[in-house]
């Protein structure tokens, strides 16, 4: 396990190394194993570069960010625009259902309305986050699959068993309905999101409870 010190620099590297990311204006420091940034942004799209970047460092277990997201103001735009802007976005973007809507408040978007599948839900949330004018978003979009259910954990144990990145043998799959619980332990944020994105990639799978932990 990484000391404090040792943790802080790797973050600081890597947001050097990510380049939608000014290093410069964001503050890294670590307390109790939880790392915090801080800092100005031009931008929600880089903002979310920054907490991408520090989670993928190994030993980082959770961040709290509190990077303010500042528009220039050739960025700046009116809600209404930003709507119409992201609407369009939405619309000739031929992986994401019609059944998905969205609200903008001072800036802040919020997806909504529903998919069938996950890569749907974040593909909505991908394309409208470089968008100027966005300051946030919140993805409320509900997953609805219209598929059998009864070979979900099968699936995600397959799954696993062939992704390169996440230890199968250190994950438990349990199953409720269309709700997957993961738990077990791995060695990194990166083996954790694996595990989850596997899980909701498996037809049938409405939502997913990771509580696999990072570290022995």
């Amino acid at each position: 396990m990484k000391t404090a010190a040792e943790l802080k620099t790797d973050v600081e590297q890597e947001l050097h190394w990510e380049p939608s990311v000014s290093a410069e204006h964001i503050g890294v420091s670590v307390k109790n194993g939880v790392v915090e940034l801080n800092g100005h942004v031009a931008s929600f799209f880089e903002k979310w570069g920054a907490e991408q970047a520090a989670l993928r460092v190994a030993d980082v277990h959770s961040i709290a960010s509190e990077i303010v997201v500042d528009l220039s103001p050739a960025s700046e735009r009116t809600d209404g625009d930003v709507a119409l802007t992201a609407t369009n976005y939405l619309i000739w973007n031929s992986r994401i259902p019609d059944t998905v809507q969205l609200k903008v408040t001072n800036g802040w978007v919020t997806l909504e309305g529903k998919t069938e599948w996950q890569f749907q839900r974040e593909e909505a949330e991908r394309v409208v986050r470089p968008l100027l004018g966005v300051k946030g978003i919140s993805n409320e979009i509900r997953l609805t699959p219209n598929v059998n259910i009864q070979t979900i954990k099968a699936n995600i144990q397959d799954a696993l068993k062939r992704g390169a990145q996440t230890d199968a043998d250190n994950i438990q799959v349990e199953t409720e309905g269309g709700t997957v619980t993961l738990c077990g332990n791995v060695q990194s944020w990166r083996e954790r999101r694996a595990a989850e994105d596997a899980a909701f990639n498996a037809p049938g799978v409405a939502g997913v409870a990771n509580l696999i932990a990072i570290g022995n």
